[in-house]
Parts: C-alpha cells; sequence; structure tokens
C-alpha cells in the first residue's frame, strides 16, 4: 500500500522536530551537558594518572608493590575516591553525575529524565572519556600508550568473553539497584555516593581480572579508540546497559510509586 502524503510529512518533520528539541535543550541545560563531560573525563584523567604510576614496569610504586592484587586495591580506592569526589562535588550534584551512558538510560527507563536530555548527556560523557584519555596520552606519553597500563584499555580477562559480559551485566545490576534502593532511603540516601565509591573500589580490586571493570561504554571507547584495541567491545555496550536496564525494573518492581521518595535523575539527593 502506497504511503499517503501526510505520512511523508510527519517523517519529515520528525528529524525537524527533534532538532528543535535538541536546541532547546541545549539553551537550558548545556551546563549539565558540560558538566558529564567534565565529569568522566576527570575520572579517566584520574584512572589513567593512578593506573600509569602503579602498573608502568618501571614506575617506582610498581617495584615496592610486588602483588597485583594490592596495586589493583590502591588503584580501585583511588578510583571509588574520585568517584565519590566527583558525586558530591557542586557540579555533580547539579547533573545528578551519572557519568556514564547505562546510568543515564537506567533513569530513562524509569521516566526520570527527558529523551533529548538523555541523548545530550549520552554524547557529553562520550566526548568528555575521550578527551581525558587524549589528555593523558599526550601528557604521559609511552609509559601510558604501552603495555600493561595501555590506555587502560577494558578487555575480557582470560576466563573469555562470557564470563566478562556475565560479570559486566552482574556489576552494573548491583550498582544501580544499589544507588536507587539507597537514594530512596530517607535515613540513608545522602550515602548513595559512598556507596557507588565504595562499590567501584571493590569492582577495580576483585573484579577487573575477569573483564577490566567497565560498566561504562563511554569509559570502555574512550581508551579502546586511541588504543585501537576492539577486543570484545561489544560487552562494554551491551552488558552495562542490560544490567543497570534489569536494576530499574527491579527497583521498580520492589518498590511502588507511593513508597517512592524522589524522581529525579540524580545518583544522591540531598540539599543543596
Amino acid at each position: 500500500m502506497a504511503e499517503s502524503r501526510g505520512d511523508h510529512a510527519a517523517a519529515d518533520g520528525l528529524p525537524r522536530r527533534a532538532a528543535r528539541a535538541a536546541l532547546r535543550a541545549l539553551g537550558t541545560h548545556w551546563p549539565e551537558y558540560l558538566i558529564e563531560a567534565w565529569a568522566l573525563g576527570t575520572f579517566m584523567v584520574s584512572a589513567s594518572v593512578f593506573t600509569t604510576i602503579l602498573e608502568y614496569p618501571n614506575a617506582p610504586l610498581q617495584h615496592m608493590i610486588a602483588d597485583p592484587t594490592l596495586r589493583r586495591a590502591l588503584i580501585g580506592l583511588a578510583m571509588g575516591s574520585t568517584a565519590v569526589g566527583l558525586i558530591y562535588s557542586p557540579w555533580g550534584r547539579r547533573s545528578g553525575a551519572h557519568m556514564n551512558p547505562s546510568v543515564t538510560l537506567a533513569f530513562l527507563s524509569l521516566g526520570r529524565i527527558s529523551r533529548t536530555d538523555a541523548a545530550l548527556y549520552i554524547l557529553a560523557q562520550f566526548i568528555g572519556g575521550l578527551m581525558g584519555v587524549l589528555i593523558c596520552a599526550w601528557s604521559m606519553g609511552k609509559p601510558f600508550a604501552q603495555p600493561p597500563v595501555a590506555y587502560i584499555v577494558t578487555v575480557p580477562g582470560a576466563a573469555g568473553p562470557g564470563v566478562a559480559f556475565a560479570a559486566e551485566a552482574l556489576i552494573s545490576f548491583v550498582l544501580m539497584l544499589a544507588i536507587l534502593e539507597v537514594s530512596n532511603s530517607k535515613r540513608w540516601g545522602a550515602y548513595s555516593g559512598l556507596v557507588a565509591g565504595l562499590l567501584i573500589a571493590c569492582y577495580v580490586t576483585f573484579e577487573a581480572p575477569l573483564s577490566g571493570m567497565s560498566m561504562n561504554p563511554a569509559r570502555t571507547l574512550a581508551s579502546a579508540w586511541p588504543a585501537g584495541s576492539w577486543s570484545g567491545l561489544w560487552i562494554y555496550f551491551t552488558a552495562p546497559c542490560l544490567g543497570m536496564w534489569l536494576a530499574a525494573r527491579a527497583f521498580h518492581v520492589l518498590t511502588p510509586w507511593v513508597e517512592r521518595t524522589h524522581h529525579s535523575a540524580k545518583v544522591v539527593h540531598t540539599a543543596e
């Protein structure tokens, strides 16, 4: 059956309406988008610096701390602390400190953020993460670019891509569900950022050998692109999104609407 002229007009109008919505959102929420880019970029700089000083073979700390698990624990402590600092910073409180397309999509699935804002948050996160890695590549050179640091790429571990996928989905599910449940508590809501930081520290220490510990498509692409390392990229674009989407669905089932203390797309909900 031939499409009507009205159908063609409606289809042609969709990109225009989307463009107008994006321009309106940019005019209103551009500070939040810049904050998301800044936050993930800062996180990537911190991860790059601490991984390089602890894992580069010629770095003094690499020789002083022989146990790889202890080195990962120190990196995890640094990364968890960085995440906490960003989440509780004035800028992080303003944007909600997603720093992760998977987090943004989970909030979108709960109706806490508009599609236009979600799309622009995600774009900003990809740009910010990549800029953070490129800054480190320019400033640190070979110690950051060469193995074993290798742009801090996230690739499947020795157990293979299947285990990496399952691990990424699981840790993403636990992180997002913890954020939603803790932030929804009137008593413990202010501590949701600390819970997120603690989980990140634990994941870097114990889960990283399985998948590299990403939970974040923008974080993975930021390293993969300059490194030219595309091994298992599909895992880091699908498993974190699936895990956090399932966490949002679990929260939806476990917490009735009337028991939800807020409906905004923020990791921490306290008076600013």
